[in-house]
C-alpha cells in the first residue's frame, strides 16, 4: 500500500515540483487509497458526509475540522462508529442556535462508539446529544474525546451503559442529563474537567424517569466554578446499594479543596445507602458502620443464673450510622449488601454484685435463616471497689460477616447468682468495615 501511494504521487508530480509539492500530492491521494483498501471506512471531509441515513457497517473517520452548521448526525437504530486522528486534529463543531449534534430517529438509536476527536457545540440553546436508545440494551462508549466550550452535552435516554476513557470537558457548561431506566451503569475513567463557565448546573444530572440498575462510577479530576455541581442524583434512583461508586476523585472549586461543600452533590451524601465513596480528595468518603452506646442506665433483670438475656439500657444513642440503622434498642442492622466483612469493637462497664462472674456475648442475627448466632462470649469477674461501686470491665474486638438486614446485639448473664446487672453510661460498641 505504501508503494502504491508513492507511485500515485510520482505519477501526479510535475518536473520542478519541490519535495513538499510532491508530498502534498501524495497526501491528497491518501484518503482515496485508504478507502480503496479498507472497505468499511468513510472519510468525512464535510458535513454532507454525515447527512441522511448513515451506514452502521462503516466507520466514519473525521479528517480535519468539520463545521456541521445546523445539520445533525442521526444515529441509526443499528448504531454508529466515529473516529478521528486525535482531539486536536479531528473536530466536529457547530455554533448554530437551538441545535443538537447527535439525534435519534423515530424508534430510537443503537450503539454510539467514538474515539480520538473533539466536539465543540457553542450555539445558544444547543446540545451535543439528544439520544434515546432503540432497545434499552444499547451503549455509548468514548475514548479520548474532548468537549470544548459546549453549551450543554444534552440528554441520553434509556441506554444500557455508558463508558468514557480519557475524556475532557473544557469550558462551557457541559451538563449531561441521564434519563429513563438504565439496565447497566456508567463509568467515567481518567477524565479531566477545567475552566468551566459558572452557573447553576451539574456535570451529570438525573432527567425524567431516571434509574440505574448498576453502578455510576467515576475517578475524575475536576475543578468546578463557583455554583456548579459534580452530580445531581438522589439515592432512590439507584436500585442497588453501594452503586454510586466515587473512587479516587480529585475535586476543587476555583482551585480550592473543600470536602464540606454540600453543593458538590446537592441531593446525595457519602452516608446514603447508594453511596460507596472512597479515596477521594476534596469530597467526603463513605465509612460503613457506626456506633451505639448507653446514654441512660436501667437495670437488666437476671431471673436465673447462667442464663443469657438481652442487655438493657434506659436508652441507647447511635452515632455516625452509614448503611446501618437501629431497628430496636441496642441493635445495629446492616442495610447494604457490600461490604459484608465487619469488625465489632465493644467497651462495657457493667455493675453487679462483687465477685460474681458475668458473661457478655455479641450476637449476630442472620436474617436469611431467622436465627441468632453467638460471635463471641467474654467472662469477667465483678471487681470489689471501695465505695460500693462494684463493676466488671469488658473489652471486645471480633470479626463477623453481615449480610443485608443482619443485625448485631448484646446479651448478658450472671454465671454466679441472680444478682441484677446494669450497663453504665458511655458503654458502647462499634461496627466498622474490616
Amino acid at each position: 500500500m505504501a508503494q502504491e501511494i508513492i507511485n500515485i504521487g510520482a505519477a501526479n508530480a510535475k518536473q520542478g515540483d519541490t519535495y513538499f509539492d510532491a508530498f502534498t500530492k501524495v497526501k491528497s491521494n491518501f484518503a482515496e487509497l485508504y478507502e480503496q483498501y479498507l472497505d468499511n471506512i468513510v472519510i468525512v471531509k464535510a458535513a454532507s458526509d454525515l447527512a441522511g441515513t448513515l451506514d452502521s457497517s462503516k466507520q466514519y473517520f473525521i479528517d480535519g475540522i468539520i463545521d456541521m452548521g445546523s445539520q445533525s448526525i442521526e444515529i441509526p437504530a443499528t448504531g454508529l462508529t466515529i473516529t478521528g486522528y486525535s482531539f486536536d486534529l479531528s473536530k466536529l463543531t457547530s455554533s448554530s442556535p437551538n441545535y443538537a449534534m447527535f439525534t435519534s430517529p423515530s424508534g430510537g438509536s443503537g450503539n454510539l462508539i467514538g474515539k480520538d476527536y473533539a466536539i465543540e457545540v457553542t450555539g445558544v440553546g444547543s446540545v451535543v446529544y439528544d439520544l434515546t436508545s432503540a432497545t434499552g440494551f444499547d451503549a455509548f462508549e468514548f475514548a479520548r474525546i474532548n468537549y470544548n466550550d459546549c453549551t450543554s452535552l444534552g440528554e441520553i435516554n434509556g441506554y444500557r451503559q455508558g463508558l468514557e476513557v480519557g475524556t475532557g470537558r473544557f469550558g462551557g457548561k457541559p451538563e449531561l442529563t441521564l434519563s429513563g431506566a438504565w439496565l447497566g451503569g456508567f463509568f467515567i475513567d481518567t477524565s479531566i474537567v477545567r475552566s468551566l463557565d459558572d452557573g447553576a448546573y451539574s456535570l451529570f444530572k438525573a432527567g425524567s424517569g431516571f434509574s440505574m440498575a448498576s453502578r455510576f462510577r467515576s475517578n475524575m479530576n475536576i475543578d468546578l466554578p463557583v455554583s456548579a455541581s459534580f452530580f445531581d442524583f438522589n439515592t432512590s434512583q439507584f436500585v442497588n446499594p453501594s452503586t454510586v461508586e466515587i473512587d479516587g476523585v480529585i475535586i476543587t472549586r476555583s482551585g480550592v479543596f473543600d470536602a464540606t461543600d454540600t453543593n458538590l452533590t446537592p441531593n446525595m451524601t457519602a452516608g446514603d445507602l447508594s453511596s460507596k465513596w472512597s479515596n477521594n480528595n476534596g469530597m467526603p468518603n463513605t465509612f460503613e458502620g457506626g456506633s451505639i452506646g448507653v446514654s441512660t442506665e436501667t437495670t437488666t433483670t437476671i431471673s436465673a443464673a447462667s442464663t443469657f438475656v438481652a442487655l438493657l439500657a434506659g436508652s441507647w444513642s447511635t452515632q455516625g450510622l452509614q448503611h446501618f440503622d437501629s431497628p430496636s434498642a441496642g441493635q445495629l442492622r446492616h442495610l447494604g449488601n457490600t461490604p459484608r466483612e465487619y469488625k465489632i469493637i465493644a467497651s462495657f462497664v457493667i455493675d453487679s454484685t462483687a465477685n460474681d462472674v458475668l458473661a457478655l456475648r455479641v450476637m449476630n442475627f442472620d436474617n436469611s435463616t431467622s436465627t441468632a448466632n453467638v460471635i463471641l462470649t467474654q467472662q469477667r469477674q465483678v471487681n470489689s471497689f471501695v465505695g460500693g461501686r462494684d463493676v466488671a470491665f469488658f473489652e471486645i474486638n471480633i470479626n463477623t460477616a453481615l449480610d443485608q438486614n443482619d443485625y448485631i446485639y448484646l446479651e448478658v448473664a450472671n454465671n454466679t447468682s441472680t444478682s441484677n446487672v446494669t450497663a453504665e453510661i458511655d458503654s458502647y460498641y462499634i461496627v466498622e468495615q474490616r
